[in-house]
């Protein structure tokens, strides 16, 4: 060890620099925790979801492992009331415990927590307020927003109800079950303003029109100079959950702007949806025009997922 000498001539040993520490923050790969029994069983879960009830064969080949592997985690599953088999056909489902970790879910509000980094990241991009709502019996409710500027206004708030038949949330409505559908449909629709559509006939075709799209721009229906855009998000299961759409006042969303913004919009609606488990699907030429959209407002480009249909999320 080297010495360094004080003016009085005294010799000190010299210190050596501590051992440098790892950068917490640095490009490397994070460390892997994952398990691969865990995994294998969320796989084996997502195929019940999908396919139940199942054989075992039909698992095992959904989530890619042998069916010895399938059955001990099924059995196992099963010991905990989260699969049942039927013994007479020996077809899997889902166990009734599931329904009480959807209840948990839905009142933690993992939805809206899941779905915060995707509205942060569409409000920065476009630089308009972003929301999320769901469907909850024959309204609509929203569960999160993402305010981009404070000075814009702000067309709903967390817990807010609002109709299904109108503005964005007719989404919600279009993938509800037909009973919902008719039971709506078969009451009196209230008129928010003048341009709210309450012909129950012109609404039915519509929900037709919204599901062979996939999206939906919409203005004025619930407040007079507001326009929305919206696409739906969907589940593991492919249903859908929820809609997530800006809102803007028209005059920040003159022709060709909500052309333009749809696609960031879809793509945001996707990408929750594989957050939350959707299989991604492949972007079409461009999105389907079975309805002209609203003067002056041409689309194009842009993603659909698939549809299929209940998840955990109300």
């Amino acid at each position: 060890m080297g010495t360094a000498k004080r003016s009085n001539g005294i010799s000190n040993p010299k210190l050596k620099a501590p051992p440098s520490l790892p950068d917490r923050f640095s490009d490397a790969a994070p460390p892997d925790y994952s398990i691969a029994a865990v995994d294998r069983t969320i796989d084996l879960l997502e195929a019940l979801s999908r396919l139940g009830p199942a054989s075992l064969a039909a698992l095992a080949e959904g989530a890619g492992c042998t069916r010895t592997a399938a059955f001990r985690l099924l059995r196992t599953l099963q010991s905990r009331g989260f699969t049942i088999q039927d013994e007479a056909r020996g077809l899997w489902r889902l166990g009734a415990r599931w329904s009480a970790l959807g209840r948990a879910a839905s009142e933690q509000g993992a939805l809206a927590a899941t779905a915060m980094p995707f509205l942060a990241a569409l409000g920065k991009a476009t630089g308009e307020n972003v929301y999320l709502r769901v469907r909850d019996g024959m309204e609509s409710e929203t569960v999160a927003i993402y305010q981009t500027d404070p000075t814009l206004r702000m067309y709903s708030e967390v817990g807010k109800r609002g109709p299904l038949h109108a503005g964005s949330s007719r989404i919600l409505l279009a993938f509800a079950p037909e009973s919902v559908q008719t039971q709506l449909l078969a009451q009196r629709l209230n008129r928010y303003t003048p341009a709210t559509r309450i012909d129950a006939t012109w609404i039915a075709a519509d929900l037709q029109r919204i599901r062979s799209r996939g999206y939906l721009i919409t203005s004025d229906e619930v407040v007079a100079g507001a326009v929305g855009i919206a696409a739906p998000v969907r589940d593991a299961a492919a249903s859908v959950v929820a809609v997530l759409y800006i809102s803007s006042p028209s005059m920040r969303m003159r022709p060709p702007r909500p052309r333009n913004l749809l696609p960031q919009v879809i793509d945001a609606a996707a990408r929750l949806s594989q957050a939350l488990g959707a299989a991604a699907k492949p972007a079409p030429s461009g999105l389907l025009r079975d309805e002209p959209a609203p003067a002056g407002w041409p689309l194009n480009g842009g993603m659909l997922t698939s549809s299929r249909p209940h998840t955990i999320f109300r």
